[in-house]
């Protein structure tokens, strides 16, 4: 019996062989590799399908959030609230900037922070909110939107695992001032290698990104403060650029297999991704809960089906912060880490593969 991986990207590759290889070689043949036309019509075609004026491509998901926030003016002294259950490069962001993460709690329903987890973490200190858009559906962001503005804060999407998706028609990336996306390969939309992007609504914020990315210059060799390296490639904008017109066909094709999951483990003891069905789901993971979830992985694996844990600690019982946030106490992203386990779940992901994890947790033992 073959083994079920949790993605297939030798699959994507086989069928898109000849476009990413003709852009990759169109890279090739210019002989421009960094800042050029790859990038720059990556970040239009990107600014479009989110719906804002502006996107400036990055290195990576994590130098999104950072230039993000220095772009805010984010730093020491300031305090930046944000969901414990999510991945570390959230927290390590603000970290970076010299201002202190605080954590929020999550809804168990959705693994998003809420407006009322986010302002119960605040402080006298609070200056600006991420808001991670975990697994691929977006927070509830009206209600976040209007309590950062109430409170004059800057809000930050965190959209690595939400290209695509929206809330009542409006994208994610389209809410805050900045919206930080990551293009690792493992994403929805996937580069080869490291990659990221900003998205911004204002285009005096947007010039600021563009200088920090860029060794904190606008003119060459005058630099206003002291920034970072972080310019996507031309080759990683090129395979991006490869892949973006199949984002919605992959993004469909993965609410199918959502869709298929959620039929073969009706009637089960597992708890389901719940939607709000307030805009579209884009399943970066398809993520289950039970308390059985240590033997429901055996089980799987046991079969040579791939599973794993996101995230089995919590940021603040994290090593790297739990000193400072001894006194933290977030049961809802306790209990999260302690329950989740994501499924595999891709475009290529065959019917028959999904009723096979079924099959395999519907029969696993206690």
């Amino acid at each position: 019996m073959s083994a079920i991986g949790m993605l297939d990207l030798r699959a994507e590759y086989a069928e898109l062989r000849a476009t990413i290889d003709q852009a990759m070689q169109r890279v090739l043949d210019s002989g421009h590799f960094i800042l050029g036309p790859e990038g720059e019509a990556l970040e239009t075609e990107i600014a479009a399908r989110v719906g804002v004026a502006h996107a400036v491509a990055v290195a990576s998901g994590t130098d999104a959030l950072h230039l993000a926030l220095r772009a805010a003016g984010i730093g020491p002294g300031d305090d930046v609230v944000l969901p414990a259950f999510t991945f570390i490069a959230t927290a390590e962001a603000v970290s970076y900037t010299g201002a202190r993460p605080v954590f929020a709690d999550i809804d168990p329903a959705s693994f998003n922070a809420t407006a009322a987890t986010l302002e119960a973490a605040m402080t006298p200190a609070t200056r600006a909110v991420i808001v991670v858009h975990l697994y691929g559906q977006c927070a509830q962001m009206p209600e976040i939107a209007r309590l950062c503005e109430a409170r004059g804060l800057a809000l930050i999407e965190d959209c690595a695992q939400a290209i695509g998706a929206d809330y009542d028609g409006r994208a994610a990336g389209a809410w805050g001032a900045y919206g930080c996306f990551s293009f690792y390969p493992t994403k929805n939309l996937g580069a080869y290698g490291d990659a990221g992007l900003v998205t911004v609504r204002d285009g005096d914020d947007a010039a600021r990104v563009r200088m920090l990315r860029h060794h904190g210059s606008r003119r060459t060799y005058e630099h206003e403060c002291v920034g970072y390296n972080s310019r996507l490639d031309e080759l990683q904008a090129a395979v991006l650029r490869a892949k973006l017109p199949q984002l919605a066909r992959f993004n469909d094709a993965r609410r199918r297999a959502a869709a298929r999951y959620r039929a073969g483990l009706a009637g089960t003891d597992l708890v389901l991704p719940a939607e709000h069905g307030r805009g579209a789901h884009v399943y970066h993971q398809f993520t289950i809960r039970s308390a059985r979830r240590d033997a429901l992985r055996a089980a799987l694996g046991e079969a040579k089906i791939a599973s794993a844990v996101y995230y089995p600690i919590p940021l603040h019982r994290q090593p790297a912060y739990a000193a400072a946030h001894a006194a933290c106490r977030l049961p809802a992203s306790d209990a999260a880490a302690a329950s989740v386990l994501s499924l595999p779940i891709h475009p290529y992901l065959r019917a028959a593969d999904i009723d096979r994890v079924c099959a395999v947790l519907r029969d696993a033992k206690p």
